[in-house]
């Protein structure tokens, strides 16, 4: 049980840790909204991290065959989706620079429900645990419970690194509180995801 704590554990913060486009798009969120609405998108990234552990879990090497595949247009669709957050940030800035409302995800609920959509966009997250699950089950490591408790220590992970870097980002956003720097942050939120993204891609 203790093995697959820390192996789930392990396995959430190898696909948590490294600062993505998700992670910079959490930071901004935070700081130009609020660190309430930037816990909830951490939310939403760790659940699609543990539905993903999950339907490793599940569903093993079969699993990882089927998504192969489309793992190529879904890459390209996510980079499609982020490059148009990108310009929704910075179209956002100039419009807020300018004295006029922006829409934009300022709601718990829908920076949840955003970023849970986004991160599903990346099917490859399953086939990284998938490997994971079945090197244990390989080695008559992982039993039901011990999948259980894997399964929630992904979660666990990924939920406290999205949170820390919620945490971030409403620190910049307090220490850069003027309408300036609210601007120049959603921009450098912007350029940053935009890049990213084209990481993606290439």
């Amino acid at each position: 049980m203790v093995e697959a704590l820390v192996s789930g554990l392990l396995a959430g913060y190898g696909v948590a840790v490294p600062l993505g486009a998700i992670g910079a798009l959490i930071m901004g969120l935070s700081a130009r909204t609020s660190l309430r609405v930037g816990a909830a998108a951490a939310a939403g990234v760790a659940t699609a991290d543990g539905l993903y552990a999950l339907a490793a879990v599940l569903g093993g090497a079969g699993l990882s065959t089927l998504i192969a595949p489309i793992a190529g247009p879904l890459r390209l669709l996510a980079a499609l989706v982020l490059l148009g957050m990108a310009a929704w940030t910075a179209h956002g800035a100039f419009q807020e620079s300018a004295g006029r409302d922006v829409p934009r995800l300022d709601r718990s609920g829908r920076a949840y429900l955003a970023l849970l959509g986004l991160t599903m966009l990346n099917p490859m997250t399953v086939v990284y645990f998938a490997a994971l699950v079945l090197g244990r089950q390989a080695e008559d490591e992982l039993t039901g419970s011990g999948e259980a408790v894997f399964v929630l220590a992904v979660f666990a992970a990924s939920l406290s690194w999205q949170l820390l870097l919620a945490c971030g980002g409403a620190l910049l956003g307090r220490a850069l509180s003027g309408p300036r720097a609210r601007t120049l942050t959603s921009l450098a939120a912007a350029l940053i995801i935009a890049v990213l993204a084209v990481g993606l891609i290439v």
